[in-house]
């Protein structure tokens, strides 16, 4: 893939990344499910990089792979020009990165106290000289996600979704990181609350200077808060763009229709507006077509899709597709 940042170092920098599972489908038979399958792309210091795409595209385990709690089946992971492989490299990795999980009420631990479930990650990579530096830590972290110190002996239980979301964000900036995995933090909470979440999200950015890759299927949501935008779909990806060029510009018929859905809140528009319905289901990631994965729904598809998976490359300057009709279906 051609070099889509400036001639700075990306923080992070992902190469030709996979991720297949075995899934038993017989007697002592397994099928790998290619839930990624060659992704590249990298996310400049202090940007915001938006993943999106169906339910089941393969998103949330790019994150968990970046991040090596999934060890990934091939390609590499760089980070701050240091290649993730080792042991020591994971370890020191994990006190750059880290991840806000979707789900706030599974991803809190019922049995700890906020303050406990903050300062779990100061006491595993002793960032803490004693008990009263520990404590100051906790009630800052608390500060500045928006909780209250008299919350912090209280259990995750007792706190709606979107205070859970925020300890869980408090957890992920105990570590003093530079870059966050975002998976869906806001698809759990309810629209009002999202709003609130995301300018956090927005205004942290800011205030520390971090790096994000956010994932999401809402892309108004991703709209919103991202500087570039990349699309998957079963397990590829598809196009990438600045988050302007993607939504005026979409050059990817999957991207078009997912664009044509979102929902416009000037009637006059929306009317106007025509919708791209895609055929059929998405394929099973166990039984992929063959060449390009979006064949069996794309309403441009040709002998040639068939055949081969067409080349993830830049069309114009940042702008990157895989299609092998671009050109033609863009005109």
């Amino acid at each position: 893939m051609a070099d889509n940042t400036t001639n700075e170092t990306p923080l992070v920098d992902v190469r030709h990344l996979k991720e297949y599972f075995p899934v038993n489908t017989g007697f002592f038979k397994s099928t790998p499910l290619k839930a990624v399958d060659d992704v590249s792309f990298q996310i400049k210091r202090g940007e915001t990089l938006g993943l999106v795409g169906e339910s089941g595209c393969g998103k949330t385990t790019v994150g968990r792979t970046i991040l090596h709690l999934y060890e990934p089946t091939d390609g590499e992971v760089v980070y701050d020009g240091r290649p993730i492989k080792s042991k020591a490299d994971i370890d020191w990795f994990r006190t750059k990165s880290t991840m806000v999980f979707q789900d706030p009420y599974s991803s809190l631990n019922p049995r700890m106290t906020v303050s406990d479930i903050i300062g779990e990650p100061l006491d595993v990579h002793h960032m803490c000289a004693n008990a009263k530096e520990r404590e100051q830590k906790i009630l800052e972290l608390m500060d500045h996600v928006g909780l209250n110190s008299e919350h912090a002996s209280r259990y995750a239980h007792e706190f709606s979704g979107g205070q859970r979301q925020r300890i869980g964000i408090a957890r992920a900036l105990a570590v003093d990181p530079e870059f966050i995995v975002c998976d869906e933090p806001v698809s759990a909470l309810d629209v009002s609350i999202q709003a609130q979440v995301i300018n956090m999200f927005d205004e942290l950015q800011e205030k520390m200077g971090l790096t994000y890759l956010f994932i999401a299927h809402d892309l108004l949501v991703v709209r919103h808060i991202s500087d570039r935008i990349a699309v998957m779909y079963l397990g590829k990806m598809v196009e990438l763009a600045d988050a302007a060029e993607i939504y005026d510009h979409p050059l990817h018929p999957y991207t078009k229709s997912l664009i044509s859905a979102v929902p416009i809140p000037d009637p006059k528009i929306a009317r106007a507006n025509k919708r791209i319905p895609l055929q059929g289901d998405i394929p099973s990631p166990l039984n992929a077509p063959s060449g390009c994965p979006f064949r069996t729904r794309c309403p441009y598809a040709q002998e040639k899709c068939s055949q081969s998976m067409p080349e993830f490359k830049e069309v114009s300057a940042g702008h990157f597709v895989a299609c092998h009709r671009t050109e033609e279906i863009n005109q």
